[in-house]
Parts: C-alpha cells; structure tokens; sequence
C-alpha cells in the first residue's frame, strides 16, 4: 500500500467518485478510509469513527464478522470462480438457495436468481416480470408502476422506474412505459396531508387511478421499496403496502419489493414485507446478503410465479438473461457464513432497540436545532433528519450547511450521510447503546456548529 503523502496528493485525481461531480471530488478531496473494525472506520489519518452510514446500507454485521472472511478465504481456495450458466452450477450456490428459500419462506418466496448486486437485482425482477405475463399469454403487460422519491439503483430500468429526478434526467430518455405514484411523504406532498393514515390512503387511490389510466392490462408490476431509504427514509403507514399488495392482486399486476436495502433485518422484522405483513411476488436483495464483504445479490420468487415458469412447454420461459457473475461461489459462500450469522445474532432485535434510541434521540435534537425540519425512523435502523433553512415554509436548507453539519459530525467521532437535504442514518445492526450516543453527541456537535 502507497504511504498517506501519496494516497492524498492523488485522491481523486485519477478516479470519479459515484454520485459526485468529478471537480467536486477535486475540490473537495473525499475521505479517505484505510480501516475498520466493529462498527468502527479509521481513515488515513488514523482518526476513527463510528460508522452511522453502515458502508452503503450493507454492513449490518460490522467490519470484524471473521466467518464470512473466513469462508470467503477458504472457498477461494476450493474454487475462486466458476460460472453458473447452463449446464454448470457448483456446490455453494445450491446450498446457499436451500438457505434462502428457508430464510424467505415466511415471504411466500421459494426460488432464487443469483445477481451481482441490487441494481442488477432490480433489472432481473423487471425483465422477469415481463417475462412472466408473456408466457401467461398477456403480452401487452409491459408497463412499471413506482412511487416518486423511490430509489431503485442505476441500470437502465432502475433509473426509469426511481422516482428522483437526480438519477434521471442526464440520462434521459430512459425506458418507456414507466409511471410514477406519489409517495406516502407526510412531510411533503401534493394532497398537503400530515395524517400518515389519510396520505396513505390518498396514494393508494391515485395508484388505482393510474391504473385505470393506463389500463391494467398494460401493467407488468409496480416496484417499491418498504420504507423508502436513499429518497430521505420514508416509512408508509402500516395500511400502505397492503393496500398496494391488494390492488396488484386485483388488477393482476406483480408487486416487486426492492428490498435491496430492508432485507436481513434492518427494518427491525426480517424484511420490510414481512414487517408490513405482505408478501411479494418478487423481492430484490444484495447489500446486506454478503455484509457488504462480496458484491453479489439474488432476486427471490413466490411459487406461484416460479410455477409458471416451471410449467411451460411452449420454450417462452427460457430465460435469456444473467451475469457473468450471477451465483459468483465465493459470493454464495460469503452469503452462506452471513446468513449464519445474521440468524445466530437474531439482529433484528438490537437494529429495532438502537434504532427506537437513535429515533427519540433525534427528536430530542429536534426540539434544539430550528434547522430540523423533520425526523423520520420508528423502524429499525433506518432514520433521517431533513434539514430546512425555515420551519414555517419547509424551504430547503443550503447545501453547505448540510455538508458542515456531516464535517463536524465527522470530527466529534461519527460518519453521516448527507442526501440532499437530509441527514441519513444507516449504521451496522450490532450497534451498541454507546455507539448509538456516540452518533447523537456527533450530531448535536455538527448541528450547532452548523447553526
């Protein structure tokens, strides 16, 4: 490894970052992280913190969990790669979907499709969804529903079925037949509604009115996510996702969950469907699959669909789709150890106990800081703070007040994620009670140095 002289004076330099403009990262020369352990990151400067942010959503188990380094070392050893397009598998991917098909039961969900990571999740479940009503006969059901303020990675489809703008419009025009719901965003939408209840059931109507619109035969599926993460963490009422689940059944339309981000534990239930109560058609997965420790990622699919594809005879079921690295066995092994871990440590328990911590400790910090607009979490560990330049107007906040109140966070011992307007929190779910103060004492710090 280069010394720090040389990691500094050429950061940024020769790399883009994702999500940032290149002279931005030249100007503003990125963190740069050389270790972790726990939940704990330590950058070139030996200065350590705690991790708010949890890698991307995807360190749930921290940075020291050894089994999963351990299988990734031994399967490295055994067999470091081989592909499993047809007419070769290996002995991990057969494993780990027995695993997952036990894991997901509870969901309805009993076959799995290997990915790479969540945006290729996200592109599987589309095109399978597509797919599925072809060999069902109704080829004209080429349509995807989603909410605005929704996120669902970066592929061509992702980014046409996401809601935010920020993802869309440079790389316009995207896929067409996508159409968008508003979201059940009780801080801002365009019913002006605060009742979380009432708002819901706004949303769910216009999704019935865009049905009509569009006309349900048209419909593949309508994607969401549980509670709305990278859009500023947007928990629906609880009345939301089943009233989605409903209409879909009714209209014959699939429900994708993109748990990419709320699955294994992080809502506080094992995936954000279950913690809703619903089951999908399909769900998409990666992140937290692998601690973050491998990129891989599986599409999991209820019976019912798997069972259409299964039983056709007409040749329209062969699926002309998948990654070189789809089923990667040192993915699935590392999926296998994490999996066994995440199980062993019953995580759900601890992310929805820190994260009822992390929430009150917001809303005191609320009562403090004017500039806190709102505070959104109540869900496992998952929250936000949206941060405004004026309460009464909910006008947004300057962009570089929101980037000192992370600088200053980040000097008092936490790392923050700044989306926007809003401060997200996603830290590891063995997160401790003191960590949990540590990352609210930083923000307290980045807060009033800010204000």
């Amino acid at each position: 490894m280069k010394d720090s002289n040389f990691l500094k004076e050429h950061n940024a330099r020769s790399l883009w970052h994702p999500m940032a403009h290149p002279a931005d990262s030249l100007a503003n020369p990125p963190t740069i992280v050389t270790g972790g352990a726990g939940v704990r990151i330590t950058d070139v400067d030996g200065h350590e913190v705690v991790d708010g942010v949890g890698g991307l959503w995807n360190v749930n188990l921290g940075y020291s969990c050894q089994p999963i380094k351990d299988a990734i070392a031994a399967q490295l050893e055994q067999l470091p790669y081989y592909s499993i397009f047809r007419g070769t598998s290996n002995d991990a991917v057969i494993q780990l979907a027995e695993e997952l098909r036990d894991f997901f039961e509870p969901d309805g969900l009993t076959r799995a499709f290997y990915t790479s990571g969540g945006s290729d999740s996200v592109e599987t479940a589309l095109r399978l969804a597509r797919q599925y009503h072809k060999i069902r006969g109704e080829a004209g059901r080429v349509k995807f529903l989603s909410l605005k303020k929704g996120y669902h990675g970066t592929h061509f489809g992702g980014a046409s079925v996401n809601g935010n703008a920020n993802f869309r419009s440079a790389y316009e025009p995207l896929l067409a037949g996508c159409h968008h719901i508003p979201a059940p965003y009780t801080y801002r939408n365009p019913f002006n509604e605060t009742d979380p209840e009432r708002l819901a059931q706004l949303c769910l109507a216009a999704l019935e009115d865009e049905i009509a619109f569009q006309g349900a035969g048209t419909i593949a599926a309508f994607i969401m996510e549980p509670i709305l993460g990278a859009g500023g963490v947007i928990p629906p009422h609880e009345s939301f996702m089943p009233g989605v689940r409903e209409i879909c059944s009714r209209h014959g339309i699939l429900l994708i969950a993109d748990e990419v981000i709320t699955a294994f534990g992080r809502t506080g239930s094992w995936t954000g469907s279950r913690h809703w109560g619903v089951q999908p058609d399909l769900m998409c997965t990666a992140k937290a699959i692998t601690n973050g420790y491998f990129p891989f990622g599986a599409v999991m699919i209820a019976e019912a669909v798997a069972g259409v594809f299964e039983g056709d005879e007409t040749g329209k079921a062969a699926i002309g789709h998948g990654y070189t690295y789809s089923g990667h066995p040192v993915g699935a092994a590392a999926a296998l150890a994490c999996l066994g871990e995440t199980l062993r440590q019953n995580v759900p328990v601890n992310a929805a106990a820190r994260g009822a911590q992390l929430y009150d400790g917001l809303l005191a910090l609320q009562t403090r800081h004017e500039m806190i607009g709102d505070v959104r979490g109540g869900h496992g560990l998952m929250l936000a703070l949206e941060l405004v330049g004026d309460r009464d107007s909910k006008a947004p906040i300057d962009k570089a007040v929101a980037g000192r109140v992370q600088e200053e966070a980040y000097r008092s011992g936490a790392m923050v994620r700044v989306s926007g307007p809003n401060i997200i929190l996603s830290p590891p779910l063995v997160l401790s009670e003191a960590d949990a103060q540590v990352i609210l004492d930083a923000l307290e710090a980045g807060l009033t140095a800010a204000g």
